[in-house]
This record gives structure tokens, C-alpha cells and sequence, in this order.
């Protein structure tokens, strides 16, 4: 296992909470858009985060009271298409392994959105494994307001996963923005913050994760990407297997000690 603590990225913000990462996108005036750059470095710190010890949870915020306005059009739009077919499947799969990066890297993740979070940016936050908004956010998943398919960096595998296939369709076909009080209702958003407690309360809840049990929490978020593919019977397997592991881990014990005791667990991640 290696440290992240220290990380100090060229294209975003990256700040420590305790054990509690905090990301923010770095252009507040054009309300935080990705680039080929932010794109590829947030890629590559996800990954590294399967392997870092001193991050137990991510708090993906706002910055200037937005989220991500999704790729920025000038620096990323307008050069694809100049590109031919191996450029742009280069550029899509480097976006969809964000994605996989986001999922695959064994950190609960929360993302705190307020006002935009479009295109790429409601991919960030529908990647994410819980999401806090603000009634002022505005979700849109836009690709075909662009002439594209809404088939983009997993959305239509992911997106009716969380609020079904109907309301996903409606959001996807149109690229129409959903508030913050619909998507709460619809249960994109786990909960509705004021904007002025958002980042607050997505880091406290966070910290509560970062406690632990964070072998237990990595293994949740395993099984909850693997058993996408499985049948029932399987899942049910993989779950018994997955639990006699953490069954023999040291915290688990713990937790039986401190019940007997009437103590809160202390939890160690071992």
C-alpha cells in the first residue's frame, strides 16, 4: 500500500479531511469543465487510490457553486473533430475508464452537487456511490443536445440502475435538466443540503465511512460491481465467500468485543 495524502495534481484541487479526500474541479468561472488533461489525471488518481492507505473515503464537491459543466467545449469539442475514428474512440474510452476508475477503486465516494452538473459531470456524480444536492442543481445528461447518443461513459447501463429505466430514458432521450427536488424524488440524490452546508455535510458523512470498517467497505463496493453480471445464485455465493473473508479480518472481531463490552467498535482496516 502507498500514500495519497500528499497528492498534488496539476488540474484539480485535491485537499485532505482526515482520511477523507476532497476533489474539486479548479475553473469556478466556467463552471469547472473537464479537459483531456483533468480527464486523464483524475483517471490516473483513482486508480492509484485501490492502492493508497491513508485515504479511506472521496468527496467529489462544487467549486463556485457549480459541479462540472461536463467536457469544456473550446479545449475538447472542437478539437475531436478534427480527430478520425482511432482518436475518438481514443478520447471515449479514456473518459469511460474515468468510470471504471471510479468504481473499480475500493473508496466509498460522495459527491456533493450543486447548481450545474451536466454532460460529463452528471456522469462524475451518477459514478459516484452516494450523492448530495442542493435544490439548486441542475442534472443533465445532454449528449444528444449535442448530436450525440446518450450512450456515454456508462450511462445507459448505470443511470436506470439508480432511477430506473422509465425516468432514465425521459433523461437521456431529451437531455432535459432535472432539479435538485426531482432528483431527490427520483433517487439520483440521496438527500437535498442548503448550498452553504453542502460541502460540510457530504465531509462529515464521509468521515463516518472513513471510520470503518474500511476492509468492509472496500469489499462492498466490490461485490456491488461484481454482482451486476451475476444470476441470483451466484450473487448469493460471491457474497458468502466474500463475507467469510472479512470474517477472519481483526476489526470483525473487534466489533464482537466492544458489543460485549457496550463500546463503539474502533475499527483499525485489518
Amino acid at each position: 500500500m502507498s500514500g495519497m495524502a500528499n497528492l498534488k495534481p496539476k488540474h484539480f484541487n485535491w485537499r485532505m479531511e482526515g482520511q477523507v479526500a476532497v476533489i474539486t474541479l479548479d475553473r469556478p468561472e466556467r463552471k469547472n469543465p473537464l479537459t483531456f488533461e483533468s480527464y486523464a489525471e483524475l483517471r490516473d488518481t483513482f486508480h492509484d487510490l485501490v492502492y493508497a492507505d491513508d485515504v479511506n473515503a472521496v468527496v467529489f464537491a462544487s467549486n463556485g457553486g457549480n459541479f462540472c459543466s461536463g467536457g469544456d467545449v473550446h479545449d475538447i469539442i472542437g478539437p475531436l473533430l478534427d480527430r478520425d475514428m482511432k482518436g475518438l474512440l481514443e478520447f471515449t474510452r479514456m473518459t469511460g475508464d474515468l468510470v471504471k476508475a471510479m468504481i473499480g477503486c475500493g473508496k466509498p465516494i460522495i459527491a456533493a452537487v450543486d447548481g450545474v452538473c451536466v454532460g460529463a459531470g452528471a456522469i462524475v456524480a451518477m459514478a459516484s456511490d452516494i450523492r448530495f444536492g442542493t435544490p439548486e442543481a441542475k442534472t443533465a445528461f445532454l449528449f444528444t443536445r449535442v448530436g450525440l447518443a446518450a450512450c456515454d461513459m456508462g450511462a445507459c447501463a448505470i443511470l436506470p440502475r439508480i432511477i430506473g429505466q422509465g425516468r432514465a430514458n425521459e433523461l437521456l432521450y431529451t437531455g432535459r435538466s432535472m432539479s435538485g427536488e426531482e432528483a431527490e424524488r427520483w433517487g439520483f440524490f440521496n438527500r437535498l443540503v442548503d448550498a452553504e452546508t453542502l460541502e460540510g455535510e457530504a465531509i462529515a458523512f464521509a468521515a463516518r465511512l472513513a471510520d470503518g470498517p474500511n476492509f468492509g467497505h472496500m469489499m462492498t463496493k466490490t461485490m456491488l460491481k461484481q454482482e451486476w453480471a451475476m444470476s441470483i445464485d451466484e450473487a448469493i455465493e460471491a457474497e458468502a465467500q466474500a463475507q467469510a473473508i472479512c470474517m477472519q479480518t481483526r476489526d470483525f472481531g473487534r466489533a464482537y468485543e466492544a458489543f460485549v463490552a457496550k463500546q463503539k467498535p474502533v475499527f483499525e482496516g485489518n
